[in-house]
């Protein structure tokens, strides 16, 4: 038996210290269980981690890639396949500078060193990719890096949303904007920027240019005989005559119905006579109008030099020029020059720019009201107003087809429709408190009014003035005007929509390249164009056309309005395809507007 003698310490101290070095063996025991089980979780954390990327990176909706610093792949997803078309191998086998188009390569580069620097933390950029068949598809790209835990960037990572649809719907709009839909040509909007921009180079620099005013001769009746498919037909073979005729530097456009302009830069006035004259003479041709059909086109061509003229004055003279020619007997130029004669030269359209103007001062304008229809309860809708100009010998007075022309030509288009707008908000206030259902008013804008914030603010007054509710007010935009000043009118309606108002597109259809825009533009009704209404008893593509705008404006929740509904049958037939509403002298012709609104209405 051993003693404490035989050891030199205690047993009692011996003891303790093995119960001290067993408790710090289990302690470092259970703390290393305890990091093996972290380690383990953490590992089994960065795996969910990692997997979680691996499928969101896999199976994102938008194209993924993990890119190396010298820019070849490390990893791709099935999105970005599925938008450039490249199998994964084969997009893996090059880089992204390689399908990227040359204009588009050096995009974002500076954003890319700013990057890597630590300045931002990513970046987008639009670019274009060759497509695998060969073709571009637009691409929004969004740049960020990988960085370890010094800061150093590892890989970088690149987000890529398809948007060529946006990009080509945004082209589309863009070309509507400033095109005319029928012939491809320039239209009035464009045409107007470049001419002020041409007569304030020509001021600048002592160059004059000329403007030239071409109007078909007897194009209407050229419509009614062989209709509307004939007509639009002859307007896309003149457009491509014209063509051949002008230099690249000029401006050739489409204004509008049957009448086209030229601007001429830097042209004296004998050029400009040898080009009216080369017109005159192109056009003076027999054209074919259908496959069995031949017409013979001429034209009034007005020509203005713009030697200190303003860009309006300038096309006024222009088109007093052509309206010369037409007088002296069609088929012919005219030369409206200040030096022969001066400015002070009395003629009918200076005359009827006055008659106008002094209309407006002494507040005698007269508005007829006509009704439109309800064809689901066959009860009245609203009214529509039409303005007419009282004639000074106490004729019958002008509709607007005789005068709202000059109204624009001589800018006092935005004064006429004020004046409309102002009185149609005080016949609602009238007749608020009146027997029978509320007054509903619509009012036609031209696309230079939509364009004046004036009038909106005018329209906006006249509201808080009388109090009125703002939903028995209907603002009708043509969709050529809405077209061609998209971004005011969009404003414009925006603006009065949030007060209440409510729009209408008119003539819809007319153009037909506008359904893109629908999406983008805010109104109530679509108004189709009479010329699908006429014959569409008899003519099934009428029909189909007419079917189809229903179903769209159905499906963006707008009701429908038909034109110039003439005969018991049309009206049946649209009640039948779903058309809401329709109006036309089957329904009642335009009348005064206090005997419009005073009289009971009475349905067809």
């Amino acid at each position: 038996m051993t003693d404490s003698r035989s050891t030199g310490r205690p047993r009692q101290q011996r003891e303790g210290e093995l119960a001290v070095l067993n408790a710090r063996l289990l302690q470092e025991i259970a703390a290393r269980e305890r990091a093996e089980i972290e380690r383990t979780e953490m590992e089994q954390g960065l795996q969910v981690v990692r997997d979680r990327f691996e499928s969101g990176f896999a199976n994102a909706p938008i194209g993924m890639a993990l890119v190396e610093m010298n820019g070849g792949w490390l990893q791709v997803n099935e999105a970005l396949c599925r938008i450039t078309g490249y199998r994964e191998g084969d997009l893996k086998a090059t880089t992204l500078d390689a399908i990227t188009h040359p204009d588009d390569i050096a995009l974002g580069a500076d954003d890319l060193k700013r990057l890597l620097a630590g300045q931002i933390s990513n970046y987008q950029v639009e670019k274009r990719y060759r497509h695998a068949w060969g073709h571009y598809v637009w691409v929004l790209l969004t740049v960020s890096v990988v960085r370890d835990k010094q800061g150093h960037a590892l890989h970088i990572i690149k987000q890529v949303q398809d948007i060529t649809e946006r990009k080509e719907g945004a082209r589309q709009l863009e070309y509507l904007v400033d095109h005319d839909f029928l012939t491809g040509l320039y239209n009035r909007r464009w045409f107007e920027r470049e001419l002020a921009r041409e007569v304030e180079r020509a001021s600048r620099y002592k160059t004059p240019g000329a403007v030239l005013v071409i109007d078909l001769d007897h194009f209407k009746d050229i419509n009614d005989s062989l209709g509307h498919k004939a007509g639009d037909d002859l307007l896309k073979g003149i457009a491509g005559l014209l063509k051949q005729r002008v230099r690249h530097a000029d401006v050739l456009a489409r204004l509008g119905g049957d009448e086209f302009a030229l601007l001429l830069p830097q042209t004296t006035a004998d050029h400009a006579e040898i080009v009216a004259d080369e017109i005159v003479k192109t056009l003076s041709r027999r054209m074919a109008a259908s496959d069995t059909q031949s017409v013979v086109v001429t034209a009034s061509v007005g020509v203005a030099i713009s030697d200190g003229l303003t860009d309006t004055e300038l096309m006024a003279y222009a088109d007093l020029a052509m309206y010369e020619a037409k007088e002296a007997g069609r088929n012919r130029f005219a030369v409206y020059l200040p030096a022969k004669g001066g400015r002070e030269r009395v003629s009918a359209r200076l005359a009827e720019a006055e008659r106008i103007r002094r209309t407006l001062e002494e507040d005698r304008l007269l508005l007829y009201g006509q009704p439109v229809l309800d064809l689901k309860t066959n009860e009245l809708h609203s009214h529509e107003i039409l303005v007419r100009l009282p004639d000074d010998k106490g004729g019958d007075p002008l509709l607007p087809s005789a005068f709202l022309y000059v109204a624009e030509r001589f800018g006092l288009i935005q004064a006429v429709d004020g004046w409309v707008v102002r009185d149609a908000i005080r016949l609602i206030a009238e007749h608020a408190h009146t027997a029978g259902p509320p007054r509903v008013l619509s009012v036609n804008l031209s696309g230079k009014s939509i364009g004046d914030p004036k009038l909106a603010l005018l329209i906006e007054a006249a509201l808080d003035e009388t109090g009125i509710d703002p939903s028995r007010l209907i603002f009708e935009l043509t969709e050529t005007a809405a077209i061609a000043n998209f971004e005011q009118a969009q404003m414009f309606a925006a603006r009065l929509r949030s007060r209440g108002c409510q729009f209408a597109l008119d003539d819809f259809g007319a153009g037909f390249g506008s359904f893109y825009y629908l999406k983008n533009f805010p109104f109530d009704y679509i108004k189709i164009d009479g010329g699908f209404i006429r014959g569409i008893v008899s003519n099934p593509m009428d029909q189909l056309v007419v079917q189809a705008i229903v179903t769209i404006a159905q499906g963006l929740g707008k009701k429908t309005v038909a034109e110039f509904v003439s005969e018991a049958e049309t009206a049946s037939l649209l009640r039948t395809i779903g058309v809401d509403c329709a109006q036309g002298y089957y329904i009642a012709e335009p009348r005064p507007i206090m005997e419009a609104l005073s009289a009971p209405f009475l349905a067809p």
